[in-house]
């Protein structure tokens, strides 16, 4: 009888944070972040002024277990110019790690680029999309 009220009360005491749990919003369907796209790479639409070729092109959506990551390249020649997000996940995670994400795209050129601590999810939608748009683009 001695040892049946500390169990009890430390049963207890080990229950309340799963009671308290709440998950955060799910805004589509559960699936890996390996997840199949949503939607087609758009096509490409480029303007041209004499000097470089601009495109811009959007990636894919990718539904992760966090949301939707879609990302919209801009292209000057060769070169990535510029990586905007045209769908995250509403994470502070993501938050933090969009702009480590385009910072690495925009120095290695390509969606060769490490996942960001905290935000593996979003991190492998993101290299996914920006993959799909740099292979859009041809």
């Amino acid at each position: 009888m001695k040892r049946a009220i500390p169990v009890l009360v430390l049963s207890i005491a080990g229950l309340i944070p799963l009671w308290r749990y709440a998950p955060s919003p799910d805004t589509g369907p559960a699936s890996s972040s390996a997840a199949g796209a949503a939607a087609p790479a758009s096509t490409p639409s480029v303007s041209s002024s004499g000097g470089p070729t601009t495109t811009v092109v959007s990636g894919s959506t990718i539904d992760t277990e966090k949301g939707p990551v879609q990302v919209e390249v801009t292209f000057d020649g060769d070169e990535i110019a510029s990586v905007r997000m045209l769908q995250q996940p509403n994470h502070p995670q993501t938050t933090a790690a969009v702009p480590k994400l385009i910072e690495e795209t925009l120095q290695a050129q390509s969606a060769g680029i490490d996942t960001v601590s905290g935000a593996t999810i979003t991190s492998d939608g993101y290299k996914e999309s920006l993959q799909a748009a740099i292979d859009a683009r041809g």
